[in-house]
């Protein structure tokens, strides 16, 4: 292999083997870099390993932003891909089942009253009735989830005449409290009352919000691994940088620059965007985890909306991960290039 030339010919100042250059040596990981990267690259004969060298920091910095940006995707959509289904599903069929319960307690307690109040009931059925459809509405638990509810719902029914028979016999004490005795096991008989199966579906929803909302081992490797491609890929852009001012005299390289830019002003608010999705998330099953009722379920929507509101938005910014990506292969292609290019390989 001839020595590095330009295209016209003349030699390129500063190459390898000189021994002319002044600039001071960089310290620290960079250093460690440039060693690794130098390592078994010695020039043959007196020849020039510009070429070579410039190919090898080309093909690191491709290979690192690849690696990155698939890394920081798969990572980035772990924690945001599960807040639209926490926010649009899972939350809201678990406030539902509470409130049904809630309202179908009311309406037991109006049903065994000395006085009881027809209307009162018949609105409380009417609230847990509304509750359980909207849950069903709400995708919650699959099919085997809407099926249960439907079940419920049917109970509800079956509950509701018992209740509204027995309020048809006020001067028969005896079949009154039989038809409320009725209504009474169905509503809450153990496993196969409405309140136990409604109990139980919502224990297995907040299973699911808690998976969601879960930040497990496999996020923790994803994000600690990203943040090591993060960092290996700027101190390999900062190292390329110093290797170009070294070799060609240029103090600055704009594109190398603009990726280090791009890098960092693209990393750290995606991070953000990752922490505030999570701590809302977090707070989200926190509200969820204990049981609601009366007027904590009223506040319990609005809080829920507060903590993942601009989630939409964060999770779409995924999106902008792969096209930062490809303008950071982009950048790291066209600032070695121009350089590239001025070597020519001959034949031996």
């Amino acid at each position: 292999m001839s020595a590095a030339t330009s295209p016209g010919g003349t030699p390129v100042r500063g190459t390898a083997g000189t021994g002319r250059e002044r600039t001071a040596r960089p310290v620290g990981p960079i250093r460690l870099l440039s060693r690794l990267l130098r390592a078994g690259t010695g020039p043959a004969d007196g020849a020039s390993t510009t070429a070579r060298d410039l190919s090898t920091r080309r093909r690191l910095l491709l290979a690192l932003t690849a690696a990155l940006t698939l890394c920081l995707f798969l990572s980035y959509e772990g924690v945001h891909g599960d807040a639209d289904p926490l926010r649009t599903s899972s939350a809201p069929a678990v406030i539902s089942i509470d409130t049904a319960l809630y309202a179908l307690d009311r309406a037991q307690a109006e049903a065994t009253a000395g006085t009881p109040s027809t209307s009162e009931f018949q609105k409380q059925i009417s609230v847990a009735a509304q509750s359980l459809a909207s849950a069903a509405a709400d995708g919650i638990g699959g099919s085997s989830g809407r099926q249960a509810v439907q079940t419920a719902a049917g109970l509800i029914t079956v509950y509701t005449g018992m209740v509204q028979q027995a309020q048809l016999e006020p001067d028969s004490k005896v079949l009154r409290e039989a038809y409320l005795s009725y209504a009474t096991s169905v509503l809450k008989g153990g496993d196969s009352g409405i309140e136990q199966r409604l109990t139980q579906l919502r224990d297995d929803q907040r299973r699911v919000v808690g998976q969601q909302t879960s930040f497990g081992w496999a996020l923790w490797l994803g994000w600690s691994l990203t943040t090591l491609l993060v960092l290996a890929l700027a101190a390999a852009l900062l190292e390329t940088q110093l290797f170009l001012r070294r070799r060609f005299r240029r103090r600055y390289n704009r594109h190398l620059l603009a990726a280090v830019a791009l890098l960092g002003g693209g990393f750290v608010p995606l991070v953000l965007f990752t922490v505030w999705t999570h701590q809302g998330m977090a707070d989200t099953r926190g509200l969820l985890g204990r049981g609601l009722s009366g007027p904590d379920l009223r506040a319990a929507g609005q809080h829920t909306a507060s903590y993942l509101a601009d989630t939409g938005f964060r999770a779409a910014v995924a999106v902008w991960i792969v096209i930062g990506g490809v303008l950071l292969m982009a950048l790291a292609e066209t600032g070695l290039r121009q350089h590239i290019n001025d070597y020519r390989f001959r034949p031996r």
